[in-house]
């Protein structure tokens, strides 16, 4: 059975647009507002199964809404889109356990998969959001190396030996110590022991 959805955003012309895609596909979209006041008293009334809410709306925003919906126990699931590609309201979002995060300029693209995956209780969040929030997150020093050295300095990480790692990766320990004196010249790291291990320590969750 089709989902019950409610939508809302303060742009007439992507709400138009959404509302007809969706009931072009067929879906139970039960009433549409163009802001958060609005979007929240139909949450309340209809009880959808999903609201796919503009994060930026006025009186509240999409962010604000899900919080009051979590404080009242509403069981509808949450589907933001937005423009925004930012990972602190990507981490917000995921905090207040929002089920879909989707990018307008992919929304009529990932709408269908994003309901699909949300209706099958599985979180939906744009391809093109996460690739971007792993790129941007990477410490810049880790876009100058190549990916042997990132797999290397991965495995300095773990606490292998240079004869270990030459192990793992089916190449000599000279060339592994080769490789490792590149990488502290790349990253400008001091030439004191373990100044390497200790950077791979630190930035391991990037690795």
């Amino acid at each position: 059975m089709s989902p019950t959805i409610i939508i809302a955003d303060d742009h007439p012309l992507v709400l138009k647009g959404l509302k007809e895609y969706l009931f072009e596909k067929e879906y139970n979209v039960l009433a549409s507002a163009k802001n958060g006041k609005e979007a929240l008293t139909l949450i309340k009334a209809h009880s959808p199964d999903i609201a796919i809410l503009d994060i930026k709306m006025p009186f509240y925003s999409g962010l604000q809404i899900a919080e009051k919906c979590k404080e009242g126990e509403l069981d509808t699931k949450i589907v933001l889109i937005t423009f925004e590609k930012d990972e602190k309201i990507y981490n917000k979002a995921k905090a207040l356990g929002i089920y879909g995060y989707v990018l307008k300029e992919f929304a009529l693209e990932e709408i269908e998969n994003c309901i699909t995956s949300v209706t099958n209780d599985k979180p939906y969040f744009s391809p093109e959001l996460i690739d971007y929030i792993e790129v941007n997150r990477t410490p810049e020093e880790l876009k100058i190396l190549t990916k042997t050295e990132i797999k290397i300095v991965r495995l300095i990480a773990q606490n292998m030996t240079g004869v270990e790692i030459a192990d793992t990766l089916f190449v000599s320990a000279r060339t592994v110590e080769k490789h490792k004196s590149n990488i502290i010249k790349k990253l400008k790291l001091p030439s004191k022991q373990n100044s390497l291990l200790i950077w791979a320590k630190e930035n391991s969750e990037y690795l």
